[in-house]
C-alpha cells in the first residue's frame, strides 16, 4: 500500500487528493469510518468532470477503497489501511503531503490523543503483545485458509512424524497408552513397552484378522489381541478394528495428513463433556425471551443431545459398549434463587430426550443476597465468575465421577469460566464466542471509560483475550466470524490491535493465522424444525391454536393488533426486542412502503408487549420504539405483535404456520454472527431474507435459496422483497423453488450430526497436539493467567464493591 499512496503523490492524483483531505477537514468528526470514508469520496467525485475514471478506476479509488479508518489530526492525516482480509497497515499523511509509515503503538498513541486520553507525561500503559507466544508455533500464510486449524495442523504433524520419526512416534505411542476409562485401559496394554513393538504387534494383529470374516463381533476375537497387547478400542467388527490398526501401521511407515486426522479421530477419549454457559436463564422451557437468553440456549441444547448421540455411537463404533461405558455430558450454568416462574433454581435437572445429560445449577456466592439471589444481566456478572468456577469443580468432579475429557466454553463470560476450570484440571478446552460485543458496540473500546458503568467493557474485552489465547481451539460458525470479508473486519480480527485508554494497548491480542481458528456451523434440531410440507410430526390442534394466534386471537395480555385482512401474505419474523435484532428497523421498512402494506401484513413475535414488565433497557426502549413507529405510520389493521414466549415444539411449528400461507420470514439485524432462526426458518421451508452483516453471508446463497438484505436501507430493503412478491405473482411455483432449495441448504451444510461428529474430531486432534506441545503452551498460559490476575481481577473486585452497596 506505500507504493500505491506514493503513487499516487508522485502522479496527476495528488491534486485530487489535496482536495479530497480539504473535504474531509471540513467535516465535523476527526474519526471516519469506511462507509464514512466511501460517501465521503462518493459526494467529492460526483463534482469532477473525470467522475467515472476517478470513482471506478483510478489509483485513489483503489486506495480509498482499502482504507478502513481515516484520523484527523491537527497537522496530519492517518489512514489505516487493510490490503488483505487479517492485514492492517497505518500510515501519515503530513501537511507537505509526503508519507510515512507509523507502527502500531503510535496509531494506538493517536487514538488515545484523539479522544483526549494520551498523558504521555504520566508514563506508558501496559502494552499486551501475544504475538512472541505465536512465533514457535505453526502457522497458516493463505488468509483463505484461516479458519480450517485442523487441515493444517494435521498435514504439520504428519510431516513431522515423517521428517523426525523416532521422536514423534514414540509421542504418538505414548500418547495411545495414556487412554483409560475409570479402571479399565483401552488400546494397549503391557505387553507393548516400545513404539517398534507396537509396530510389529500392529503386523501381527493384521495377519490374525484377516483370518476372521469381516463382520465378526469384537468379543469373538478379544482375547487373542489382548494377548498381542491390544485392549478394547478399536473396533467392534474385525472389518473394523482391521481399519483402524492399517490406519496406525500406514502412520508408521509412511505418515499421511488425512490418515492421521482418520485414526486421531477413532481413538476413544471423550466421554465426559463439560459445557460452560453461566449467563442468562438456562432452561428448558420458559426462558426464551427473556433478557440475555435465546439462540444460545437453543444451540447448547441441541448440540448436547447431539453430542451424546454421537459419543454412543462412536463408543458402539470402538467396541466399547463391551465395557458398558456410559457417556456424560453437562451443561454448567448459573443457579438463580428466585427464579420466577422457571426451573432456573433447581441443582440438577435431566435434559429431555437424552439418557444421560443434565443441566448442573451452581449459585453465585452471596456477597450480596440483594443481588445474587436474582438474575444479573450478562454485563454486571463479572466479579462472581472465579469463585464460580471454585464452586463448580468439586460439584462438577462429583457428578462426571471424574475430570470431563473435553470443556467447552460459550459467550464471553462461560469462556473464560472454561480456561478457569480447564487451566485446574488440565482439560482440553474449546471456546464459542457466538458473538463478541467489541465489534457489535461501535467505538467501544475507545470510549470504554464512558460506558464502563452501564456496559463493564473492560472486564469483558480483557476476558475475551484471556479465552480466546488460552484456548486450546476457537470454534466458528463462519469465516467471517474470524475475518470478516474483503469490506468489513471480522470480530476475531477486532481484537488484533486495540486501545483501551488509560488502562492498556493491545499491540497483538490474537494470531488469526492459528491453527486454532475451526470453522464449525451449528445444526438445527430436525425433531421440532421441519417441512412445512411434511404432514409427518404436525399436531392438528397445535396447528389450529398457533393459527388462531398468529392472525386472529383477540387477547390484549398477549397480542397487540387486529389485522384487516389476514388473508394477505405474512411478513413474519421472531427475535428478541434489543437493538441489534433491530425488529423495529424492519417495521420502520414496512411503515414506510405502502406497496408491502397493500400485499402484506406484518407479524412479529419478540418478547414482551409492555415496557413496565421489562427491566432491560435495551428491551424497554424497543417497546417504546415500537409503538411510535405503529402510530407514525399508521400500521394498525396491518401488523400483528405478539408478546410471548413459545415452548421449543410450538416455535417449530409457527414457522410451518407461516408456511401454510406462503409466508415469507425476515430477518433483519444490523449484524448477527450467525442466525440459527435463519436455519430454523429455511429447513421449515420459508423463503428467507437475512442481513447482510454476518453470519447470514455464509449460509444462503443470493437469490438462489434466500435473499441479502441490508437493514439499514429500508428502501432497497422493501423493494427486494416486492421484487420477490411480484415473480411469485408472474410464476405461482417461484416460492415453492425458493422453499425447497432452502431446505436442501440446510440438510446438506447444518445438521447437528455434521456439527456434533467434527466437534468431537476436532478435540481428539488437538488434545494430541496439546499432549506434545505442552511446553510451549505454558508459557502462553502464564502469560494469560497474569492478564487475569493483574487487569480483570482489580477490576472485577471493584464491580463487586459497588454491588455490595447496591440496596
Amino acid at each position: 500500500m506505500f507504493d500505491l499512496i506514493q503513487e499516487i503523490l508522485k502522479g496527476d492524483e495528488k491534486n485530487n487528493l489535496e482536495q479530497f483531505v480539504n473535504l474531509l477537514r471540513q467535516l465535523e468528526k476527526k474519526y471516519l469510518l469506511r462507509n464514512e470514508i466511501l460517501n465521503s469520496f462518493h459526494d467529492y467525485c460526483q463534482k469532477q468532470e473525470n467522475y467515472d475514471h476517478l470513482y471506478h478506476s483510478s489509483d485513489l479509488s483503489k486506495l480509498v477503497y482499502f482504507t478502513q479508518e481515516i484520523i484527523l489530526d491537527t497537522e496530519s492525516l492517518c489512514l489505516v489501511v487493510r490490503p488483505q482480509i487479517a492485514t492492517q497497515q497505518a500510515y501519515r499523511l503530513l501537511e507537505d503531503f509526503t508519507v510515512e509509515a507509523i507502527s502500531i503503538q503510535e496509531l494506538l498513541n493517536l487514538r488515545d490523543r484523539l479522544v483526549n486520553r494520551y498523558h504521555p507525561q504520566e508514563g506508558e500503559v501496559l502494552k499486551i503483545d501475544f504475538q512472541p507466544f505465536y512465533d514457535y508455533s505453526p502457522v497458516i500464510r493463505d488468509p483463505k485458509n484461516i479458519g480450517k486449524g485442523v487441515a493444517f495442523l494435521n498435514r504439520y504433524l504428519s510431516s513431522k512424524l515423517f521428517d523426525d520419526s523416532r521422536q514423534w512416534q514414540d509421542a504418538l505411542f505414548n500418547f495411545l497408552r495414556l487412554h483409560r476409562y475409570n479402571d479399565a485401559q483401552l488400546l494397549i496394554n503391557e505387553r507393548i513397552q516400545t513404539q517398534q513393538q507396537l509396530s510389529n504387534c500392529v503386523k501381527r494383529a493384521l495377519i490374525l484378522l484377516g483370518k476372521y470374516p469381516a463382520d465378526t463381533a469384537y468379543k469373538n476375537f478379544c482375547t487373542e489381541l489382548q494377548n498381542l497387547g491390544f485392549e478394547p478400542g478399536w473396533g467392534n467388527t474385525a472389518h473394523r478394528v482391521q481399519e483402524t490398526l492399517e490406519m496406525l501401521d500406514q502412520l508408521i511407515d509412511s505418515p499421511d495428513h488425512q490418515v492421521l486426522e482418520d485414526f486421531i479421530s477413532r481413538i476413544p477419549m471423550i466421554f465426559r463433556i463439560l459445557l460452560v454457559s453461566p449467563h442468562g436463564w438456562f432452561g428448558q422451557e420458559g426462558v426464551l425471551g427473556r433478557p440475555d437468553t435465546g439462540g444460545q440456549v437453543v444451540y447448547i441444547l441441541d448440540q448436547v443431545k447431539g453430542l451424546e448421540k454421537q459419543i454412543q455411537d462412536n463408543i458402539k463404533l470402538s467396541g466399547l459398549d463391551v465395557l458398558n461405558i456410559e457417556p456424560k455430558v453437562i451443561v454448567l450454568t448459573r443457579l438463580i434463587p428466585n427464579s420466577e416462574d422457571t426451573t432456573c433454581h433447581q441443582r440438577l435437572e435431566k435434559i429431555y430426550d437424552t439418557d444421560n445429560a443434565w443441566i448442573l445449577r451452581v449459585p453465585f456466592r452471596e456477597y450480596n443476597p440483594q443481588i445474587t439471589q436474582n438474575w444479573i444481566s450478562r454485563f454486571e456478572i463479572w466479579p462472581y465468575l472465579e469463585t464460580f468456577a471454585i464452586d463448580a469443580e468439586q460439584e462438577l468432579l462429583e457428578q462426571l465421577q471424574g475430570k470431563p475429557d473435553l470443556i467447552v466454553g460459550n459467550y464471553s463470560d462461560g469462556n473464560l469460566v472454561a480456561f478457569l476450570l480447564a487451566r485446574r484440571m488440565n482439560v482440553t478446552q474449546c471456546i464459542i464466542a457466538h458473538a463478541l460485543e467489541k465489534s457489535k458496540y461501535l467505538f467501544s473500546n475507545l470510549y470504554w471509560q464512558d460506558l464502563e458503568d452501564k456496559y463493564h467493557f473492560s472486564l469483558q474485552f480483557t476476558a475475551d483475550l484471556i479465552a480466546m489465547n488460552g484456548a486450546n481451539f476457537i470454534v466458528s460458525s463462519t469465516y467471517q466470524e474470524i475475518v470478516g470479508t474483503q469490506d468489513s473486519v471480522g470480530q476475531y480480527e477486532s481484537y488484533q490491535s486495540f486501545t483501551m485508554p488509560d488502562l492498556y494497548h493491545v499491540l497483538s491480542g490474537i494470531e488469526l493465522f492459528s491453527p486454532k481458528f475451526n470453522i464449525v456451523p451449528p445444526g438445527v434440531n430436525e425433531d421440532v424444525y421441519f417441512p412445512y410440507s411434511r404432514i409427518e410430526g404436525r399436531n392438528l390442534s397445535d396447528r389450529s391454536r398457533l393459527e388462531n394466534l398468529l392472525f386472529t386471537l383477540e387477547d390484549a395480555t398477549q397480542v397487540f393488533g387486529k389485522l384487516a385482512d389476514p388473508s394477505k401474505r405474512p411478513l413474519f419474523s421472531m427475535a428478541r426486542l434489543d437493538r441489534i435484532k433491530n425488529l423495529t428497523g424492519l417495521a420502520e421498512c414496512f411503515g414506510k412502503s405502502k406497496e408491502l402494506q397493500e400485499r402484506c401484513n406484518l407479524i412479529l413475535i419478540a418478547g414482551k408487549l409492555k415496557s413496565e414488565d421489562s427491566t432491560d433497557h435495551e428491551e424497554i426502549s424497543e417497546i417504546e420504539k415500537l409503538y411510535q413507529i405503529i402510530d407514525q405510520y399508521d400500521l394498525h389493521g396491518k401488523i400483528r405483535w405478539l408478546g410471548v414466549r413459545l415452548s421449543k415444539d410450538d416455535s417449530g411449528e409457527v414457522y410451518r404456520v407461516i408456511g401454510d400461507h406462503q409466508g415469507i420470514f425476515v430477518q433483519p439485524a444490523l449484524f448477527e454472527a450467525f442466525g440459527l432462526t435463519i436455519l430454523e426458518a429455511m429447513i421449515s421451508g420459508l423463503p428467507t431474507f437475512a442481513t447482510r452483516f454476518g453470519g447470514p453471508l455464509e449460509i444462503i446463497q443470493d437469490q438462489i435459496n434466500g435473499f441479502y438484505i441490508n437493514p439499514t436501507d429500508h428502501t432497497e430493503m422493501a423493494e427486494i422483497i416486492l421484487k420477490f412478491i411480484s415473480k411469485c405473482d408472474q410464476n405461482p411455483n417461484y416460492w415453492n423453488e425458493i422453499s425447497q432449495r432452502s431446505q436442501e441448504r440446510v440438510y446438506s451444510n447444518y445438521t447437528w450430526k455434521i456439527h456434533t461428529n467434527r466437534l468431537l474430531s476436532l478435540a481428539k486432534i488437538y488434545s494430541f497436539w496439546n499432549y506434545i506441545s505442552k511446553e510451549q503452551r505454558e508459557e502462553l498460559l502464564r502469560y494469560t493467567e497474569s492478564l487475569f490476575h493483574l487487569i480483570y481481577k482489580p477490576r472485577a473486585k471493584m464491580l463487586l464493591e459497588k454491588h455490595m452497596h447496591r440496596h
